[in-house]
C-alpha cells in the first residue's frame, strides 16, 4: 500500500504542491494538509485499515498554500463545525479534468466484479474517443467500484473555466452514460475531492458477490501532457443546445418524436431527462454502418428536434435530423419545400397588412434619381412647408395645424441654436390622432424614426438609432422612467442622453441617446404630468362634426378605388424624403435679426418665447437656401430669418394659444370646449347637473372634466386646477317635495367670475413692433390723427392695445409675399382649417351699424378684447359705407376698469400704425353651403387668406349679378362664422313666442334654428314649436339672467 500510496501523490500533486487530506466514515470527517509526502503517508496508513472509514480522497486542484497552516502536515480527527475545509474559493488554479465512469447499482454498496468490469470498458472507449478527437494520454485508474481518467489541464479557477469543464463533463454523460454506466457530471466545481488511489474503497459491508476493493492507478504517462483550452470548448461543443433543435413545422401541432421512433423501428438503448426534453440513444447508429454506438436524437421542452452522433466520422454532433427524417420520410422534402413557400407567402401578406394597418405602408422603394434634384428645386424656388403639406393631405383628412406643427418638429432638428420642438396631441379616440402620426412618418427616412412602444430603458440600448431621429408614442402610458428621459431630451436637446449601469461582472457600463432626437406624442388626456406638456407644442386634434364627414367623405371614395388605383408612394412623398435628407445634412444657426421688435401678450410662461423664436427658426432652416446666408468664422452656415418666418411662425403660436391647442392654457380639446360651454352661459354659479344641459354630456365626463381624475397612477388634473376663473363649494340646499316635504340635500357647485377669465385668457398673440421705416412715424404711433370710426377718434397705446395687433396682422402678407412670391405661400400667414381669419385684404372690418353706439356709451367689462382669435369674432356689417365715408377699421379694445391683465405680465410696446382702409366685402351666412371638398388653394372672397370651405348658392343676387361675374364665390370658414355669429346676434325673437324653461335639449336632428336659420337646433319649446341653437339658446339665458330671471 505504501508504494501505491507515493504513486498517487507523485502523480495528482505537483512538487511542494499543498494537498488537503479527507478521510469519510459514517458520523465524522477527518482532515489535514500536507505539503510533505512521507507525512502524508504515515498520516493516512492508520485510517486505511480503520473500518469505520468509508473512503480517503485528496483535492485535486492546486490549493493556497496558506491554508497549511490550518492543519499542518497532520490529520485532525472528527472535525467541528468550526473546522474549515477546502472550498472552491480556496482553488488556486485548476490541473485536473476528472471523469468518474461509475456502475449503475443500488446506492451504499459497492459494485459486483461485472457492473466493475462495465465501468473500466466504459472508461476505454471515452479514453479512445477522446484520443481520436486530439486528447493526450490520460490517467487511468480503478476507483475500486469503477473507473477514472484524469486529464491534465491548465486553467485558472474563474467562471468562464467552471461553464466550460461543466460542459465538458455534461457532453460526455450526455453521449456515454447508459443502462449499465453513467458519467458523473457532477464534479465540475474546482473543489472536488478524488479518490486517494492505493486507499480501500468501503461502500456497505464486504460480501463475495459485492467485495470492497482497494484503488489504484492503472496507466499514466511519465510526462501528462496538458489538454488545451480549445480542445476542451471542442469537446463542449459536441453537446447540442436547445436552439440548435430544428423547431416543429406547424405552430399547435405537437411533434412527438418518441412516436416517430416507435413508428419506424428504431431502437433505443436508453431513455433519459435533457434541457427539459428527451435524450434518446440509439441502439444502432443509422448514419454509419462502420459503428454501432455512438447515435442519439433529442427532443427538447420547446419541441424542437436535435439528431446526431458522437463519432466523428459521422460529423462529430452536428445537426443531422433533416437527413434522417428525409430519409424515412422521402416525399417530406417535396411538401416541406411547398409550405416555406407558401409561408413565405403569407408572411410577405401579413407584413403588408401590418405595416398597412400602422399607416405606414409598405417597404419603401428607393427614392427615383430625380428625387433629389426635385427637392434641391423646391428648396431652392418652392415651398417646402407646402409640399409636405400637400402630400400630407392625399394620406390624411384635414388637421394642417397638426402637420405643420409635426413639419416644425423635425426642421428644428437641423437648427443648432434651437432647444428643439417636440408635439403632443390630445383627442378622443379614433378621431386621427396616430393616423396623423403614421402618415407624416412616411415622408421621413426610415433611418430616422422609431415607432412603437418601448420600455423605460431600450432606447439607450438601441444601437441603430440615430441622431435627429423622430420618436412617437402612440396612445401609451408614458412611465415615470420615460418621462424623466422625455424632460432630458428637451432640456438637453443638443447633447446625447447618458444613463449608467451595472452589467453582470459589476462593471460601469455608460448608455446614450443621440442628440437631437424629437417626441411626437398622441395621448387622449396628454401625458398627466405638468412639467412635460409645459416643454412641447400642445396641439388638438380636429373632432369637429365638419371634420367627421369629411373623413366620411375620403373613405367612401377610397372604397370606390380598384386595386392599383392608389399608389403606395406618391411623387411628392419620395421628394419630402429627399428634402428631410437634405436637411439632415445640414446644421445652421438661425439668426433672428427683429427679435427685439417681437412682442408678447403674456410672458408668464417663459418657455413660449423660447418656442416661438425656435418656430421661427425652424421655418427658417425649411428655406435656408431662400434666406440671406452667412458662414461664421467657427465654419458655421449662419441664415437670417425674415418676417415671413415670424407671420408663419407666430400663425402656428397663435392657432395652438386659441382654436387648435392649449400652448398657453395647457387644456385639453374637451375642458375647452366645456370652459367655452361655461363662458356663453356666463352663469354666476351651476352645477354638473346644469351644464348637462348646457352641453349634453354624460354627468362623469362633465365631473373629470371639471375635477380630474387618476388613471394607472397618473393624475390628470381637471379645469379647478387649470382655470382660476372656477371655484368650488360644497353646500346643503333645502328642496321641496311633493305633499309639501323639504328634502335637504348635499350638492356640488361651482362659481365662475368672468372677470377672472378674462385676465386669466389674455396672451397667446404676438406681433412686431413696427419702426421708423415700417410706415409709422418712428415711435410706433400712427402719424395720422384720425384712427377711423370705430374709436371716436381715440389712439389708445401702450399694453394690449389691440390697434397695434390688428395693423401688424394685417401686414404680414405683403411682407411675406415680398419674402417667398406668391400670398398664401408658408411663409406668409396663411388660414386654416380653425383660423379666425379676422383681416380684410385691405386691413378694414365691417361692423354693425351700432357699433359706435355700443363703444361710447361706456367701458362694459364683457367687451373687452383679450386676443386675436376672440377680437376675430366682432359682428361683421352687411351694410355698405357711403362713398364719401371711410369705411371702419378694427376697433380698439376698451379698457377696463376692472379684470385687465397685470402690467407685469404684458410686454411694453409702442402701438403701430393702424391699416390703410378699404372697401368692405360683404356676404350673407344664408347664401353659403358648405364647399365638398374643400379647396385649401382657393383664395377667400373676403379676407383673401387662401383656404375656402363654404361655396355660394346660386342664388337670387348671384344670378342678377353680370354673366363674368357668376362665378360661385368661395369663403373660409373663419369668415363664414364670423357672418354667423353677426347674423345671430341680429336675429333677436319676438318676447313671448317661446317660454325658456319649457326648452328641453335635444340630441336628434330637428331642423334649423327657428330664430337664426343658421345652425343647428339642440333645444325645443315643442308646445310653441320653437326651435333654439346653441348661440341663441345661450343669448336668451344670459338675456334672462341679467334681469333677474330663473330658467
Amino acid at each position: 500500500m505504501d508504494g501505491l500510496l507515493r504513486e498517487a501523490i507523485a502523480r495528482l500533486a505537483g512538487p511542494g504542491q499543498v494537498i488537503e487530506v479527507r478521510a469519510l466514515s459514517d458520523q465524522h470527517t477527518h482532515s489535514g494538509y500536507f505539503s510533505d509526502p512521507d507525512a502524508l503517508v504515515r498520516a493516512v496508513e492508520p485510517l486505511d485499515v480503520d473500518p469505520s472509514v468509508t473512503g480517503i480522497y485528496v483535492t485535486l486542484n492546486e490549493v493556497n498554500p496558506a491554508l497549511l497552516s490550518r492543519r499542518a502536515n497532520r490529520i485532525k480527527l472528527r472535525l467541528s463545525r468550526k473546522d474549515a475545509t477546502t472550498s472552491d474559493a480556496d482553488i488556486v488554479r485548476r490541473r485536473w479534468l476528472p471523469i468518474d465512469i461509475d456502475p449503475v447499482r443500488p446506492s451504499g454498496v459497492s459494485s459486483t466484479d461485472s457492473e466493475h468490469g462495465f465501468a473500466l470498458a466504459k472508461a476505454d472507449a471515452i479514453a479512445a474517443w477522446l484520443a481520436s478527437l486530439g486528447f493526450p494520454e490520460p490517467v487511468r485508474a480503478d476507483s475500486g467500484n469503477g473507473a477514472h481518467l484524469l486529464y491534465r489541464i491548465d486553467l485558472p479557477n474563474d467562471e468562464a473555466a467552471t461553464a466550460l469543464t461543466k460542459g465538458c463533463l455534461a457532453a460526455l454523460d450526455t453521449l456515454f452514460s447508459d443502462g449499465q454506466v453513467t458519467v458523473d457530471a457532477a464534479n465540475f466545481n474546482a473543489g472536488r475531492i478524488w479518490k486517494l488511489y492505493g486507499t480501500v474503497s468501503r461502500k456497505g459491508d464486504s460480501t463475495p458477490e459485492r467485495p470492497h476493493r482497494r484503488s489504484r492507478i492503472l496507466s499514466a504517462p511519465d510526462v501528462p501532457q496538458i489538454a488545451g483550452r480549445a480542445l476542451l470548448e471542442q469537446l463542449a461543443a459536441r453537446l447540442p443546445a436547445e436552439e440548435q433543435g430544428e423547431k416543429p413545422a406547424a405552430k399547435g401541432k405537437g411533434f412527438d418524436l418518441r412516436g416517430w421512433l416507435s413508428q419506424h423501428g428504431f431502437a433505443t438503448r436508453s431513455e433519459k431527462p435533457y434541457s427539459g426534453g428527451t435524450l434518446f440513444v440509439f441502439d444502432q447508429c443509422p448514419f454509419s454502418s462502420a459503428h454501432k454506438d455512438g447515435a442519439f436524437a433529442i427532443q427538447f421542452g420547446n419541441g424542437a428536434v436535435f439528431a446526431g452522433c458522437k463519432h466523428t466520422s459521422c460529423g462529430g454532433g452536428v445537426q443531422r435530423w433533416a437527413e434522417l427524417r428525409a430519409r424515412y420520410e422521402p416525399d417530406r422534402a417535396a411538401k416541406r419545400k411547398d409550405w416555406e413557400q407558401r409561408q413565405k407567402h403569407w408572411g410577405k401578406e401579413r407584413a403588408k397588412a401590418k405595416v398597412e394597418n400602422e399607416g405606414t405602408g409598405p417597404a419603401l422603394p428607393a427614392a427615383p434619381p430625380d428625387a433629389r434634384t426635385a427637392a434641391l428645386d423646391v428648396l431652392e424656388h418652392g415651398d417646402p412647408v407646402a409640399l409636405m403639406l400637400k402630400a400630407f393631405a392625399q394620406e390624411h383628412v384635414g388637421d394642417e395645424i397638426l402637420a405643420r406643427c409635426l413639419i416644425l418638429s423635425m426642421a428644428s432638428q437641423a437648427v443648432k441654436n434651437s432647444d428643439g420642438l417636440h408635439v403632443s396631441v390630445t383627442g378622443d379616440s379614433g378621431k386621427g390622432k396616430t393616423h396623423a402620426f403614421k402618415k407624416m412618418l412616411r415622408q421621413v427616412p426610415d433611418r430616422y424614426k422609431v415607432k412603437g412602444t418601448v420600455s423605460n430603458k431600450a432606447l439607450y440600448y438601441m444601437k441603430d438609432l440615430a441622431p435627429r431621429s423622430v420618436l412617437m408614442s402612440d396612445d401609451t402610458e408614458l412611465s415615470d422612467g420615460i418621462q424623466e428621459i422625455l424632460k432630458s431630451a428637451t432640456s438637453n436637446f443638443h447633447e446625447p442622453i447618458t444613463h449608467t449601469t451595472v452589467t453582470k461582472d459589476l462593471t460601469c457600463r455608460v448608455c446614450t441617446i443621440p442628440e437631437r432626437c424629437v417626441w411626437w406624442i398622441a395621448k387622449k388626456e396628454g401625458t398627466g404630468d405638468d412639467q412635460v406638456m409645459n416643454r412641447m407644442l400642445t396641439c388638438w386634434i380636429d373632432e369637429s362634426p365638419e371634420q367627421d364627414a369629411r373623413v366620411l367623405a375620403a373613405k367612401q371614395a377610397k372604397e370606390r378605388q380598384e386595386p392599383g388605383a392608389l399608389p403606395d408612394e406618391t411623387p411628392e412623398l419620395a421628394t419630402c424624403r429627399a428634402v428631410w435628407e437634405i436637411l439632415h445634412e445640414q446644421m445652421v444657426w438661425v439668426v433672428i435679426p427683429f427679435s427685439e421688435r417681437i412682442r408678447f401678450h403674456a410672458i408668464s410662461n417663459r418657455r413660449n418665447p423660447d418656442m416661438l423664436y425656435d418656430l421661427i427658426k425652424s421655418h427658417a432652416a425649411l428655406f435656408f437656401l431662400q434666406r440671406e446666408q452667412k458662414t461664421a468664422e467657427d465654419r458655421t452656415l449662419c441664415i437670417y430669418a425674415g418676417e415671413a418666418d415670424f407671420a408663419a411662425a407666430n400663425e402656428v403660436f397663435a392657432q395652438l394659444s386659441g382654436t387648435s391647442g392649449g400652448q398657453e392654457s395647457k387644456l385639453t380639446r374637451r375642458e375647452a370646449d366645456l370652459l367655452t360651454a361655461i363662458q356663453k352661459a356666463d352663469r354666476p354659479e351651476f352645477t354638473i347637473q346644469d351644464l348637462q344641459e348646457l352641453t349634453g354630456w354624460s354627468y362623469s365626463s362633465i365631473y373629470r372634466t371639471l375635477k380630474g381624475y387618476d388613471s394607472r397612477g397618473k393624475n390628470y388634473t381637471g379645469l379647478l386646477e387649470k382655470c382660476p376663473a372656477i371655484s368650488f363649494t360644497d353646500r346643503t340646499v333645502t328642496m321641496s317635495e311633493e305633499e309639501g316635504v323639504s328634502v335637504r340635500r348635499r350638492t356640488e357647485a361651482f362659481a365662475w367670475n368672468r372677470g377672472i377669465y378674462r385676465n386669466w385668457m389674455t396672451g397667446g398673440p404676438c406681433w412686431l413692433d413696427r419702426g421708423p421705416g415700417d410706415g409709422g412715424n418712428g415711435d410706433g404711433s400712427n402719424g395720422s390723427s384720425n384712427n377711423g370710426s370705430g374709436n371716436n377718434g381715440s389712439n389708445e397705446s401702450g399694453t394690449g392695445s389691440f390697434a397695434a395687433l390688428q395693423h401688424v396682422s394685417s401686414s404680414f402678407a405683403a411682407n411675406a409675399e415680398k419674402m417667398n412670391g406668391a400670398p398664401g405661400s408658408s411663409g406668409s400667414p396663411k388660414g386654416d382649417d380653425n383660423n379666425k381669419n379676422s383681416f380684410l385684404r385691405e386691413g378694414t372690418f365691417q361692423q354693425n351699424g351700432n357699433t359706435a353706439t355700443q363703444e361710447s356709451s361706456g367701458s362694459d367689462p364683457a367687451q373687452c378684447v383679450k386676443n386675436a382669435a376672440n377680437a376675430a369674432n366682432e359682428n361683421r356689417s352687411s351694410q355698405k359705407p357711403a362713398q364719401n365715408e371711410k369705411p371702419a377699421l378694427y376697433r380698439a379694445p376698451i379698457v377696463c376698469s376692472s379684470g385687465t391683465q397685470p402690467a407685469a405680465n404684458v410686454q411694453e410696446t409702442r402701438a403701430p400704425a393702424t391699416a390703410t382702409p378699404g372697401p368692405p366685402r360683404t356676404i350673407r351666412a344664408k347664401d353659403y353651403k358648405p364647399l365638398e371638398p374643400p379647396e385649401p388653394q382657393t383664395a377667400c372672397y373676403v379676407c383673401g387668406k387662401k383656404g375656402s370651405w363654404y361655396v355660394e348658392k346660386f342664388t337670387a343676387e348671384r344670378r342678377a349679378r353680370p354673366k363674368d361675374q357668376q362665378d360661385a364665390r368661395r369663403i373660409c370658414r373663419s369668415c363664414y362664422k364670423e357672418q354667423v355669429r353677426a347674423e345671430q346676434e341680429a336675429s333677436v325673437p319676438l318676447p313671448g313666442t317661446f317660454d325658456m324653461a319649457r326648452c328641453e335639449r335635444v340630441t336628434v336632428g330637428v331642423g334649423k334654428c327657428s330664430v337664426c336659420g343658421l345652425e343647428r337646433a339642440a333645444w325645443i319649446d315643442r308646445q310653441a314649436g320653437v326651435k333654439l341653437c346653441e348661440h341663441c339658446y345661450s343669448r336668451e339665458t344670459r338675456s334672462l339672467s341679467t334681469r333677474g330671471v330663473a330658467v
